[in-house]
């Protein structure tokens, strides 16, 4: 006889859970209709659809799976609903908790139910990007030879935390942060629903937007937040689950900051501002309640990638390689470690020196195009690779600078409508010090003579009202 682990009674499956079970577990759906969010995984016909026996093959025609999301998406949750819809075998193991020996003793188990029962046997392995390589390598002969269907789940980037050959032989699902609206639908479900609270509490609108902040896309975080608020207005008695009580329940102060609206922008546009005049802890301040109200991180790099560019430009160029950095590294760890990133880019931005020369280059030199200062490619710059270039002029007289002494070769570049226009006004700040330096010399050996009406270094900066952009 099998053990217990190996084997679940069908009516079991579909037991309401015990009132004592976390809101969580509780609100589990149990069919892939109840799931909220992940829309673009449930379509008719999907790799999970077809695992519970709702579409063409069944699960024998089903591929191992990975799931791949951030916490509270839903991962664990598709795989209990593989439990409870399909007449497959189901174990589920914990990288956590499980190591080499449990995993062979589930494969072992599995050949046995398919050999002597024709059972197929789905395998749930949690936090996957936990075992290592040897204990990966384990499960390929019971997924290549399909002995089980395995759903892994991996909050980490599974190009990185799975070995090539699981990997190659799954099918990775990619789940999303679910959205505010998700949340809120899971929220409200929970009030009413007999197997949730029952409608035994209320959840007055402030509160509710108070729990979607907490949450952050994460429909656990949410209903765990949800749980001690409505515990807390019962054991005072009332029926309400009111903000403040919400705020002591879950020992989070409600951050004024409406993700939509006027505080968004104001918030952040305060961040960028704090870093371009180098107050360094007012940046940090705006940060911290851009995190606390449940930004998206990746927005949040966004604007310090700009930030980058447009307000350090080349006084520090490895700034924007810093931004660009931390923006990498926030889609691959995501929150709560990505606040750890996002701190350090925020406060190197803000120390770096400041120049904003090729913000307002690249400007001086839009506003030349569209006012129609352009005119034809010089002759000798234009391609001559092809067939009756030269008897067109293309390319011939043009001076290949390697060839010569320095790398320079003083030769017309740009077009006569704007030939010996400067529009790149270095400051003597930080690196772009010895970049000022560098293009004087070079302009000195191209002959260039400096046209009227450039932007210079003492032209005022054009007026700023772009608070509701990203580069504010």
């Amino acid at each position: 006889m099998e053990p217990d682990l190996f084997t679940a009674a069908a009516d079991d499956r579909q037991q309401r859970e015990p009132t004592s079970s976390p809101l969580a577990v509780r609100m589990r759906p149990r069919t892939l209709d109840e799931v909220t969010g992940q829309q673009h995984l449930l379509r008719p016909g999907s790799p999970l659809r077809r695992l519970v026996g709702q579409g063409a093959g069944g699960p024998a025609g089903a591929s191992s799976v990975l799931l791949w999301g951030p916490p509270g998406t839903g991962k664990t949750t598709l795989a209990h609903v593989v439990s409870q819809a399909t007449n497959a075998r189901f174990v589920e193991l914990s990288a956590i908790t499980a190591g080499v020996k449990e995993v062979r003793s589930v494969i072992e188990g599995a050949r046995r139910a398919s050999g002597g029962y024709g059972r197929e046997t789905v395998l749930f392995l949690d936090e996957i990007h936990r075992f290592s390589k040897a204990q990966q390598d384990s499960l390929l002969p019971a997924v290549e030879n399909r002995w089980v269907t395995l759903i892994a789940a991996t909050t980490e980037n599974p190009h990185f935390s799975v070995i090539s050959p699981l990997l190659s032989r799954s099918l990775l699902l990619t789940l999303e942060p679910l959205t505010d609206d998700d949340v809120r639908t899971v929220l409200r479900r929970a009030v009413e629903e007999e197997r949730g609270l029952g409608g035994v509490v209320s959840l007055p609108a402030d509160s509710e937007a108070h729990l979607l902040r907490i949450a952050g896309g994460d429909a656990r975080r949410a209903l765990t937040a949800l749980e001690a608020g409505a515990a807390a207005a019962l054991d005072q008695g009332g029926g309400e689950i009111t903000l403040r009580i919400l705020e002591e329940a879950v020992d989070r102060a409600a951050v004024k900051y409406d993700r939509d609206g006027d505080q968004h922008y104001d918030v952040a546009s305060a961040l960028i501002k704090s870093i371009r005049g180098s107050d360094v802890d007012a940046a940090l301040h705006y940060l911290a309640r851009m995190i606390e109200a449940g930004e998206d991180p990746r927005f949040i790099a966004r604007r310090l990638m700009i930030s980058a560019s447009e307000d350090i430009g080349m006084a520090d160029p490895t700034a924007l390689q810093t931004a660009v950095a931390a923006a990498q590294a926030v889609a691959l760890i995501g929150f709560p470690e990505a606040r750890i990133t996002l701190a350090q880019a925020t406060v190197a931005l803000a120390l770096a020196p400041k120049s904003n020369a090729a913000y307002l280059a690249v400007d001086a030199a839009l506003a030349d195009v569209r006012a129609g200062l352009a005119g034809p490619v010089p002759p000798h710059l234009r391609d001559g690779h092809y067939r009756g270039a030269a008897k067109l002029g293309h390319a011939q007289g043009y001076v290949y600078p390697h060839d010569l002494p320095g790398g320079i070769a003083a030769q017309q570049y740009a077009p006569d409508a704007v030939h010996g226009k400067r529009y790149y006004h270095p400051t003597r700040y930080g690196a772009e010090a010895r970049y000022a330096d560098v293009v004087e010399r070079v302009r000195g050996r191209l002959g260039h003579a400096e046209a009227e009406g450039g932007t210079g270094p003492d032209r005022p900066a054009r007026p700023r009202s772009e608070d509701r952009r990203e580069g504010s």
